[in-house]
Order: C-alpha cells, then structure tokens, then sequence
C-alpha cells in the first residue's frame, strides 16, 4: 500500500507544472536524450543483422552447402575415392574435389599472383552458383566441360579482379607459372624451376565476395595437379545437400564417417571470419553508444535533484505526515525510474519506426556508384533479442539513478532537520 502511495506521488510529479521553468526543460531534455540514444542503438544493431543479412545471402554462390579440409596440411591423398565415397552419405547429392593454390600469371606484359582452382566442370557448377555468375557471352567453360586435349590453351575462368588488374577480355591468352614441388632449382635456368601453362580467358565471374573476386582463377583439376604434381590430391571436397537436408545433420554424419582427419564446415563456418568482425563490431557501436545512455542518465539525475530541491518544503510535510526518509526517497526512485522508462520505451518505438521506414523506402543510400553496390541502401533487420538487449542498459540507468536521487532526497531531509 504504501510503494503504491510513493509511486503514485511520483507519477504525479513527473505529470504536475513544474514552479521553475528549468527543471522541466531539464527533464524534458534528459527524456528526449535517453530516447534518441536508445532509439541510435536500436537502428545501428538493426542495420548490422542487415550486412550479416546480405553477407548469409551471398553465400550461395561460390560457397558449397558442406565442404571438406584436411586437418594437417594443405591437402589429401584419395580425393577422387574419397569424394565418392562421401556422396554415399545420406542427405548429399553430389560431392566433387577441388584444388587450390597459389601461381603467376601474366598477361598483357602484366604479371599478378593468383589463387587457382582446379575443378571438375560439370559437377562443380552443381555444387556451386559459379554458371550464374559467369557474364553473358564470355564463353562456355563450365556448360561444355572441356578438358586439357581440346584446345591449344586451357580454359580458365577468371575473376573480375584478375581481368581489371591485368585487362583481360574474352579469348585472350595468359601464362601461368607454378614453383615445382618437386626437384632441385637449377640457378643456371631459373625458368626450369617453374611448371608453366598457357591459358584462354573463356569465361570472366563476379560474386561480389572479396575472397573470389580479387585473385581467383577456375581451371579444371587435371590442369591444376599437373601444373602442382600431385596424382589424386585435392584441397578440398565441396559438397552440394539434397533438397531438405539439414547441414547439422549432415556435418555430424560426416565427421562421424570421416573420423577426426578432417575439417567439416557449412556455409557459415566457411566465413566464421567475416561474421565475427561484423559481430565484434555490432557490440562495439553497442558499448559506445551505451556511453551515451549514462551521459543521458547523469541528465535525469540532475533534472532530479533539481526537483527535490524544488519539493524541498514538501519534504517537511511528508516527514511531518509520518514518512520516513527511505519512503521519501523511494518517491524520488520512482520518479526516475518512470523518467527513464519514458526514454527508453520512446526510443526504441522510436527506433523501430526509423527501421521500418529504412528497410521498406530505403532512404539512407550506400555512397558510390548504385550499380555497382551490392545493395543501394543500407539494410535493415530487427531482431528481438536486440531490443531486449537494448533495455538492458536502459533499465541499469534508471536502478542507478533511482538510488542515487533517492540518496540525495535522504540526505536534504537530513539537512532540513539539523536546520529546524
């Protein structure tokens, strides 16, 4: 009954005509500076899911649904074997090996390292969305699958990186250089000491993702182990699920076959780095914009004790009624826990409405050219658990700020009675 009266007296202080015009300014403003901190943090958690959001949708593309690594080294003897053997698995439709590392190429009197890849055409344009991303008319590699015998030059499918840096276009030749695993190095022929093979762009990809687009090149398998000397090694095998697979299930199957020898990761795993950066820096702009909530707390504690200074002969009164100091001062907890409730709960609808009007108008734009970004406005995705997290500090502000004005209730009831 009487934290029902203590808060009922708040209430109607926060809602009464203020005798000084300042301390409802004040109060208005620390108000208005809890909500749009809060109303920032919503909008800055919500545009991080966002790019997480965009990153998870262009996994599909040069990203196999399970891919398989070796545990110690860079790559594995039965590869061939093994994939097949991995396709025998349940909830895998396809499995395919492919080989991957560093070489030379030169082109245009330009020379750049790149990363090849050696694949098998057919099933690895299965496994992954490499067709799709293939610009019209630059060739047919992966429909034909041709091999090493069918033309002079092999085929390769380069990057969009590769062809600005080195100014390839379709049907021109390239040098490819490869270090021998093999053998001594002759210091009188330097040039012995490399597998070299010529090269015709017959395809050029973009995927929008940094680690395909800025070196790579696609090469089938054969070429790439002969120019490596290796016979059935493989970096990996990259696996493609059936329709309604789960990759959990699937991953433990394989682990449980393939034993402790090797590394099985799905889409997300396979660019854990690039999730966690955007994760790390989500709670970093969460921490720093929390800042700004306990700047705005130390506003409503003085906004506060402006008013108990205000309510001064009022204390008298209640002590006079028979409220003790700690009832007193829970009127003036209360009062700035409702303070701090009004900002947060207006500062995150606050925020959520500023979210919704980003992700369905899309009026905040990416800076640059829009045809050549990914996504042409920042995006947006709200999630529930940010919100809670959001009331968080939101509620840890207004419990500090309650006992710390409640103190200073407590300690001018206790000057006011020295004085009389």
């Amino acid at each position: 009954m009487r934290s029902d009266l203590t808060a009922a007296i708040a209430w109607r202080y926060l809602i009464s005509k203020k005798t000084h015009g300042a301390v409802a300014t004040i109060s208005t403003v620390s108000v208005c500076a809890m909500a749009v901190a809060t109303a920032a943090i919503v909008c800055v958690l919500s545009v991080f899911n966002g790019f997480r959001q965009v990153i998870a949708s262009r996994l599909d593309t040069l990203s196999p649904d399970i891919m398989v690594t070796a545990s110690e080294g860079k790559v594995f003897s039965g590869a061939d074997s093994l994939a097949a053997a991995v396709s025998d698995v349940q909830g895998i439709a396809l499995a395919t090996p492919t080989l991957s590392d560093n070489a030379l190429v030169i082109c245009n009197s330009q020379e750049m390292p790149v990363t090849v890849k050696g694949v098998t055409a057919a099933p690895y344009a299965k496994v992954t969305a490499v067709r799709d991303l293939i610009a019209e008319g630059y060739g047919d590699y992966l429909d034909s699958g041709r091999h090493d015998g069918d033309m002079t030059a092999v085929p390769a499918v380069v990057s969009i990186g590769v062809a600005a840096r080195l100014g390839i276009r379709p049907g021109d030749g390239m040098l490819l250089f490869a270090p021998r695993r093999k053998g001594r190095v002759n210091l009188a022929n330097p040039a012995s000491s490399f597998m070299t093979d010529s090269l015709s762009a017959a395809g050029i990809y973009r995927s929008d993702q940094a680690q395909f687009d800025d070196d790579g090149i696609i090469l089938p398998i054969t070429t790439v182990r002969r120019l490596l000397q290796y016979d059935d090694q493989a970096s990996a095998i990259e696996i493609r699920l059936s329709p309604g697979a789960m990759a959990e299930d699937v991953a433990e199957r394989l682990r449980q076959r393939l034993g402790t020898g090797f590394i099985i990761r799905d889409r997300m795993r396979q660019q854990e780095m690039n999730f966690r950066m955007i994760s790390i820096e989500k709670w970093v702009s969460f921490m720093l914009l929390g800042f700004i909530l306990v700047i705005a707390g130390f506003n409503i504690i003085s906004s506060l004790s402006m008013l108990v200074l205000e309510k001064e002969k009022a204390l008298s009164t209640f002590t006079a009624l028979g409220l003790t100091r700690r009832r007193i001062g829970r009127i003036f907890a209360w009062e700035s826990i409702y303070v701090s409730a009004a900002g947060g709960v207006a500062g995150i609808f606050l925020g959520l409405v500023l979210c919704l009007i980003q992700q369905h108008f899309g009026i905040i734009t990416i800076g640059g050219d829009p045809d050549a970004a990914i996504v042409p406005a920042y995006p947006v995705e709200v999630r529930i658990s940010d919100l809670f997290a959001t009331l968080l500090p939101v509620a840890a502000i207004g419990l500090a700020t309650a006992f710390a004005t409640a103190a200073f209730a407590r300690s001018r009831i206790s000057r006011s009675a020295e004085c009389q």
